[in-house]
């Protein structure tokens, strides 16, 4: 895969709105197994709260598809793949983010939870804008121009 592609798909996935109108995935192979992901996600959404006896089952699904979602941008980062397997890498990597979305809307709302989350996605927003405005292009913060 040639750069300008490799960083167009981290473009792509990085991106805020990638979710918008993206689609769960029907299925998905997830740490070595396959998942019924769409119907995961819908069969747990369509409760208002998670009840109890299902909150593992949700953590620990939320948890192996941050895995995976980590595992599968790492291997375009590290342009371990062709360009038309990081296209399909990068579908997954939205589809995934967007089930991660529909799961994390149903936590209860603590106040300090939210308070940490919303923290977080400030900061993400913030480095990213310091990035582009201080003209650092890859994760090494190089600077364009090679100085």
């Amino acid at each position: 895969m040639q750069e300008y592609q490799r960083k167009q798909l981290l473009e792509r996935v990085n991106k805020e709105s990638a979710t918008i109108g993206a689609d769960i995935p029907d299925r998905i192979e997830v740490q070595g197994e396959e998942l019924d992901l769409r119907t995961f996600v819908f069969e747990i959404k369509r409760r208002d709260t998670i009840p109890d006896g299902e909150r593992e089952r949700v953590e620990e699904a939320k948890r192996n598809l941050r895995r995976e979602r980590l595992e599968r941008l790492e291997r375009i980062e590290e342009n371990r793949v062709d360009f038309e397997t990081g296209e399909e890498l990068a579908a997954s990597i939205i589809g995934i983010d967007r089930a991660l979305e529909a799961l994390d809307t149903l936590q209860p709302a603590d106040v300090n939870t939210e308070a940490e989350r919303q923290e977080a996605m400030d900061q993400k927003r913030w480095m990213s804008f310091l990035k582009k405005a201080l003209g650092r292009d890859d994760a090494s913060g190089s600077k364009r121009g090679g100085y």
